[in-house]
């Protein structure tokens, strides 16, 4: 009767863990514009600077459109470069040791949507692991398990804003958030990464949501 009551206890309590991870994930479209205006937004251009080391900056562009284009622009001598992007079927990034953008075959574009957005339809598993201090700002842990990829979040626990994100290879940190429309987004982006030149500070000044795109935008 213990060993059932135990095994019991135990399933309930990996339950409440999976639907406050869903809470946690909910209470974040919720708050930061709701699921119908994000499944609105079609396209966003960003628009800002770049900081690379110490003394880089560059201004930077980076282009999205559904479901998964996107093309990363920054002006090197007054002279537009761009350095990654997907046209939709093939990636391309800069290659700096010839100084050249080159067309990747195992490129692997990221979905217009966030991870957040329709999570348990993708198949995504997510998991509450608790609450850790980032900063002074006390935050929800949340683990999303993709495929074999296992990313990890931290939500505030006032705004239930994301302050962070763990991946493979790199660590992302978001704040200035500003609304843009309906929508809650960080203007300001921080990223350490174990790969080579892949630290970053990006600063972004403007943010257009839904605007048409010349046909060629995400040509290389």
């Amino acid at each position: 009767m213990k060993k059932l009551l135990l095994a019991f206890i135990l399933v309930c309590s990996q339950l409440c863990l999976a639907q406050t991870a869903k809470e946690i994930i909910d209470k974040n479209i919720e708050l930061s514009g709701g699921l119908t205006n994000w499944k609105l937004l079609n396209s966003v251009l960003l628009q800002g600077k770049v900081i690379l080391g110490v003394k880089d900056e560059y201004p930077i562009k980076i282009y999205q459109q559904r479901p998964n284009l996107t093309k990363t622009v920054i002006t090197i001598g007054g002279k537009d470069t761009a350095i990654e992007g997907f046209d939709g079927s093939k990636g391309y990034a800069m290659n700096y040791a010839t100084n050249k953008v080159q067309e990747y075959a195992e490129y692997v574009p990221e979905s217009f949507d966030n991870d957040f957005i329709d999570w348990e339809n993708k198949g995504f598993e997510a998991k509450y692991l608790g609450k850790e201090k980032i900063g002074n700002v006390y935050c929800h842990k949340v683990e999303l398990t993709k495929n074999v990829n296992k990313n990890i979040y931290y939500f505030d626990t006032k705004n239930y804003m994301l302050l962070k994100e763990i991946k493979k290879d790199d660590t992302l940190i978001y704040s200035d958030y500003k609304k843009v429309g309906n929508l809650s987004m960080p203007f300001r982006i921080e990223s350490s990464s174990t790969k080579k030149d892949g630290d970053y500070v990006m600063l972004i000044n403007r943010v257009d949501i839904n605007k048409v795109f010349p046909a060629n935008t995400f040509k290389f």
